[in-house]
């Protein structure tokens, strides 16, 4: 029988993948990645995606936000927050915790819950902890809805540089000389954890970097170049984290490069180098974001040197388990030996970024990197893998 003259049914039109980008948190780079989710906010291809902003603000509740990028960036040297943003002081998002849901749902105070419709991805644009730590990650995979970036493992990996740096040495990557006092440490005996991290200084000199374990965007380090200014600094590291860490000062020049998955496995980005601040100690939170002190892109390396530091970075992405996006830090030293310092699982992504910049310079635009970020997690699935 011939189907040709019965009524079809009009062909419904594909969905567009809808992309939560979720921001703020709890720790003290709120700010910074509020900048970063105006700046992705702004890249993301509307005709390719639908959008969804959540802000999470600094006491945790999820909220609902404004479209509006332009109202995330940094003015008069302060940096935006969730608060402001926010659709109401009291309403909450919800994600469910069920694989088979991905409807987030609206609601408040004595109003009936609002569905937003389902979730496809998530961008989670959050810097430290409890976001960037994998404990976003967690409930993402709880949740079944497949995100942007770094699993649970390489995540918690890369927020803590006493466990990151454990990981790289496993794996024969070369890390400065380093010494953590942990919160125990600290309560049951601070004479004895100060007294280590003297000796330390006995044995690898002054000045030292001593720095919370767990935080980034350079907060709470400070440069300590004698006894004197020791305590200040402990106190300055634990006010964002009770474990800290005390780094020796590497001699060199600093150096850095970007990792991004592609179809066929992650590569590495032309390398950056950061010149000394002309107004600050180091390169600190003001001079990367308030006074954007410009890196050099891209690093004026010999080829070999460029391979080389290319082909570490690399190394780093796997040897944590990395997925999606990583920063990788080095010191080049006198010695011409390159040092790993760190990871970013999500590093600094605004307009002023290394990241970008350097992705840039390798022919990578700003919005193709959002667009490959978000495609690289589309086709991966929540689980183990």
């Amino acid at each position: 029988m011939s189907t040709e003259n019965l009524p079809q049914s009009p062909e419904q039109p594909s969905r567009k993948p809808r992309v939560a980008v979720v921001f703020g948190g709890r720790s003290s780079e709120h700010g910074i990645s509020v900048v970063t989710a105006g700046a992705v906010l702004k890249a993301v291809d509307r005709t390719k995606y639908d959008v969804l902003p959540i802000g999470i603000t600094q006491d945790g509740r999820w909220a609902l936000t404004a479209d509006e990028p332009e109202r995330m960036a940094i003015t008069e040297r302060r940096t935006p927050n969730v608060e402001e943003l926010a659709e109401s002081a009291e309403g909450a998002v919800v994600l469910p915790v069920d694989p088979a849901n991905r409807e987030v749902v609206y609601s408040e105070p004595g109003s009936v819950p609002k569905a937003l419709g389902e979730v496809d991805v998530v961008f989670p644009v959050l810097h430290g902890p409890y976001g960037e730590d994998g404990t976003l990650q967690g409930l993402l995979e709880l949740s079944g809805v497949p995100y942007v970036g770094a699993g649970v493992l390489a995540s918690a990996v890369g927020q803590d540089k006493e466990y990151m740096k454990r990981v790289f040495t496993s794996f024969g990557l070369k890390v400065g000389p380093y010494v953590v006092i942990r919160p125990r440490e600290w309560a049951r005996d601070e004479s004895a954890a100060r007294r280590k991290i003297v000796d330390f200084a006995g044995e690898h000199g002054w000045p030292l970097f001593v720095k919370p374990a767990r935080a980034g965007s350079s907060i709470g380090i400070t440069k300590v170049d004698d006894l004197s200014g020791l305590d200040e600094a402990i106190a300055a590291a634990q006010a964002h984290d009770p474990k800290i860490l005390v780094e020796a000062a590497l001699r060199g020049r600093e150096i850095e490069c970007g990792v991004l998955e592609f179809e066929d496995g992650p590569r590495a980005s032309v390398p950056a180098e950061i010149p000394p601040p002309d107004t600050h100690a180091y390169y600190d939170f003001e001079a990367k974001y308030i006074d954007s002190t410009p890196g050099l892109v891209p690093a004026p390396l010999t080829p070999g040197e460029t391979a080389e530091v290319q082909r570490l970075a690399v190394d780093a992405f796997e040897a944590a388990s990395c997925e999606g996006l990583v920063r990788a830090d080095f010191f080049l030293t006198e010695d011409g030996e390159f040092v790993i310092n760190e990871i970013n699982t999500m590093p600094g992504f605004t307009p002023i970024s290394m990241y970008p910049q350097m992705w840039q310079a390798s022919g990578v635009g700003y919005p193709e990197l959002v667009d490959r970020l978000i495609q690289a997690a589309l086709r991966r699935s929540t689980g183990l893998r």
